[in-house]
């Protein structure tokens, strides 16, 4: 009985793993970009999508419900392209909007359903404890792909890159893991990694993320309580904790440490600050001043001012 446990805890973190390989970058782009519930209101709409799908087919499973629920998120984020376009202020809210309808027309399509409650938290929760080395291998192969375009394609520039790629990830991410762990995958490790080192915030985020799946995993097993329920309390007191630890790092970081390990923060203006440079611009800078022949000046990183 322990060996088919382990067997089965094992594959619920190698899905978790692989869930963590393509949420934290996609998680990064999504904070950069500051449309936070995007994730929660695609993985809503597919999850609507694959209810919708069972409705019409009398199976949650197969492959055309996938195509069914795969459909519906490629739609959603069609729509979101189109309003990103035209009302850029109004994104998030739009996002929103979009969550609300897609859960309210879920419940109503799960009202008919006699079924329809323990369907439901199934779709919250997810199934990770059950998924199989074929789904497993399905999953890993459509992952890479994701991750390939990730590295070869600029998606905070390529919009429409970014959320095809986005809502087909989440699409298979939701049937697995569930809306919960979906937007904790997505969100908590990208979070608490922010103030990282930019070459390290990658690593330090999927660290995050395995350390709170393996706790969660554990305390499942040992508590008898849902995976996925359990794994979002422990990513988050992980993730809290590393925040800080990072933080502490930050505060001790000398100030002639190598600047690729100083976190970067994002410019207000969405234009980054001129580098000042080191010791040496410092000093042909004070000693322009000096030798300048007109009127006293005051020279500034950048520019001139008279």
């Amino acid at each position: 009985m322990i060996e088919l446990d382990l067997q089965v805890l094992g594959f619920g973190l190698i899905a978790g793993l692989l869930v963590l390989a393509t949420h934290i970058p996609l998680g990064v782009i999504v904070l950069g970009r500051g449309i936070i519930f995007i994730d929660i209101a695609v993985a809503q709409v597919a999850a609507t999508g694959v209810v919708f799908g069972g409705y019409m087919w009398g199976s949650m499973t197969g492959w055309v419900v996938q195509i069914s629920a795969i459909s519906a998120a490629l739609s959603c984020v069609a729509f979101l392209i189109w309003t990103d376009k035209r009302f850029p202020e109004a994104q998030e809210a739009i996002i929103g909007c979009v969550y609300v309808f897609a859960a309210a027309v879920q419940l109503m399509l799960l009202s008919v359903n006699p079924s329809g409650s323990e369907f439901l938290k199934q779709l919250l929760v997810g199934q990770i404890l059950w998924v199989t080395p074929l789904q497993l291998l399905g999953i890993g192969l459509i992952y890479a792909i994701a991750l390939t375009i990730w590295y070869f394609r600029d998606m905070q520039k390529e919009l429409a890159v970014f959320y095809v790629v986005f809502a087909v990830v989440i699409t298979l991410s939701v049937q697995v893991v569930g809306i919960l762990l979906v937007f904790a995958s997505l969100i908590v490790p990208a979070l608490a990694s922010r103030k990282a080192p930019p070459r390290w915030r990658h690593l330090i985020a999927f660290n995050i993320g395995a350390a709170g799946y393996v706790l969660g995993l554990l305390v499942s097993a040992l508590f008898n309580t849902p995976t996925g329920a359990a794994i979002v309390c422990c990513l988050v007191p992980v993730a809290v904790l590393s925040s800080i630890l990072v933080n502490a790092r930050n505060n001790a970081t000398p100030a002639s440490a190598d600047p690729a390990d100083r976190p970067q923060e994002a410019s207000t203006s969405g234009v980054n600050p001129p580098d000042t440079g080191s010791g040496d611009w410092l000093r042909i800078r004070n000693r322009l001043i000096t030798l300048w022949p007109f009127k006293k000046t005051r020279l500034e990183p950048g520019r001139l001012v008279e």
